[in-house]
């Protein structure tokens, strides 16, 4: 039998309701069912995130390796695609992938050693670890059949001024619209790169038992855009205000971007994060957001 963490459990009745319940309750015979079909031992307990379980597993050779069950939604069934594109260069390897299922197969990492402990005893070194990942991945163009960044972009200038409209302080309406002004200059020119869209210090880890790399990068949720959109999750990671600019004026350099693009796209990231807010109910936006913003718009105050 699986054991299925009761923090996963919870996590996917609170997110996925009904669904969520029917995937908990076909979770072990699913498990059971891909360890027979591709003749895996597990190894440990089972790890989790927001929307999925991984197994620790050794192949049939003795090869260490990930089992990671999941629901595939819009964000992540771009998994596989993006993993055999980039074939290992700068991220993990997909070695099996079924597509019914979204079930993954993958290079067992060093799970034991995220970059977010670098983070905490030298961030800068970490940030240029997240640069050096993204000047490689963001290399690569896309290929066909990923989302867009243009949709995306469409979306939240479509509802940036409904939005704005809700806020009660007119320093934080003027913010958004700032930000959507900002993304609406490069918006016809969303980029052709595959991005890995969430890149931050608990999306890489060590290289792991073969260590052929000494960072990998897990978990993309694939998009079709300008790698400056890359550049927000590893500036809010492990926050802290006073690093802000600092943090942006390395990854902008380490990945070879245009500063004032890699500052619009960036402001679009923030957008996007604060009209999410506001869709969820919240009647402000989010403090984190609005320092970045402020930071990189040259305003001091909140």
């Amino acid at each position: 039998m699986v054991e299925i963490p009761d923090g996963f459990v919870a996590a996917q009745l609170r997110d996925s309701g009904v669904a969520g319940r029917e995937f908990i309750e076909g979770l072990p015979a699913r498990a059971a069912g891909f360890l027979e079909r591709w003749e895996l031992r597990r190894t440990g307990p089972g790890m989790y995130g927001a929307t999925a379980l991984v197994l620790p597993v050794e192949r049939a050779d003795g090869t260490p390796a990930a089992l990671k069950l999941l629901v595939p939604d819009e964000e992540s069934e771009g998994e596989p695609l993006a993993l055999r594109t980039w074939a290992g260069r700068g991220c993990v390897e997909l070695w099996e992938h079924d597509a019914p299922t979204g079930t993954l197969l993958l290079e067992r990492l060093d799970e034991g050693r995220p970059l977010s402990g670098l983070a905490e005893r030298d961030s800068r070194a970490a940030v240029g670890v997240i640069g050096e990942l993204l000047a490689r991945l963001t290399s690569v163009p896309a290929p066909e059949g990923l989302r867009g960044l243009d949709a995306s972009v469409a979306r939240m200038l479509d509802g940036a001024p409904r939005a704005a409209a809700l806020l009660a302080d007119p320093r934080e309406r003027l913010l958004l619209s700032d930000c959507a002004a900002a993304v609406a200059e490069v918006a016809a020119e969303p980029g052709d790169r595959l991005l890995h869209w969430d890149l931050h210090f608990d999306n890489v880890l060590g290289g792991g038992a073969g260590g052929r790399e000494p960072w990998l990068a897990i978990d993309p949720k694939p998009l079709v855009g300008d790698p400056g959109f890359e550049l927000l999750p590893s500036i809010v990671n492990n926050f802290r205000a006073e690093e802000v600019r600092w943090r942006f004026d390395l990854l902008t350099e380490v990945v070879g971007l245009d500063r004032e693009r890699a500052r619009a796209w960036t402001l679009g990231r923030v957008l996007q994060n604060c009209l999410w807010e506001l869709e969820d109910g919240e009647d402000e936006l989010p403090e984190r957001e609005v320092l970045v913003a402020r930071s990189l718009l040259g305003r001091g105050e909140r």
